[in-house]
């Protein structure tokens, strides 16, 4: 339908927009990944946990969200070219959505009770919040990207076989992919960032060629 293939279009800019704001505000601006001590970690989210649970809400639930949304908008538009690989693509990209959800949540969902924990036995809360992170990181591929890769993969190489998007943005999306996939090998987790900011620029084309498509077609 022409208001779905719309709908994913704007899906996926908000997802690019998503990595644009998140990502150097955690990394950057938080520095949040280099603070492996358990006890800056916990006062940092004393300190700032309006901002990280706003970041948690942004990048893992509505994105889960929003992907679901795209996900099936890629569905619909080419799953009449490539009925089996799209069914398996769009599985795995609402898996992928569901994980980020729950990652997101029980983040969230941590936040109040560690604080609270905090005011009274700080190590312990350093402790709890670890707990709160490891799980979630296991829900929200924290050891490498296959889900996202996967999903990537299998949309761009349907669409190259149905002709339903670019070549040039098919093959972008298959190097994408592929980065994602070989992050869950050892040693490899480090090109997790190389595969946000590529798959960033794919969602960036992606939802300017959906958008552009549907202007003058019908559904």
């Amino acid at each position: 339908m022409k208001t779905l293939r719309k709908l994913g279009g704007l899906a996926a800019l908000y997802l690019a927009l998503s990595y644009l704001i998140c990502m150097p505000l955690f990394l950057v601006v938080l520095d949040y990944l280099n603070m492996t001590d358990p006890a800056k970690r916990v006062s940092l989210l004393v300190e700032q946990q309006m901002v990280i649970f706003s970041t948690n809400l942004l990048m893992y639930v509505f994105f889960g969200v929003v992907l679901v949304v795209l996900a099936l908008a890629l569905h619909d538009r080419l799953k009449s070219g490539s009925p089996a690989i799209m069914q398996v693509a769009t599985v795995i990209g609402i898996i992928w959505a569901g994980s980020l959800i729950a990652s997101g949540m029980v983040l969230n969902a941590g936040i109040a009770p560690v604080i609270a924990l905090y005011a009274t036995d700080p190590a312990q809360a350093a402790l709890s919040w670890q707990v709160f992170e490891g799980v979630a990181s296991g829900l929200g591929n924290g050891n490498g990207e296959i889900l996202g890769g996967l999903w990537t993969a299998l949309v761009s190489w349907a669409a190259l076989r149905a002709g339903g998007l670019p070549k040039g943005l098919n093959i972008l999306g298959l190097v994408v992919g592929a980065v994602g996939i070989i992050t869950i090998l050892p040693g490899l987790l480090d090109l997790v960032g190389v595969y946000g900011l590529s798959q960033m620029v794919w969602f960036v084309w992606l939802g300017i060629v959906l958008l552009r498509r549907n202007a003058g077609k019908t559904a």
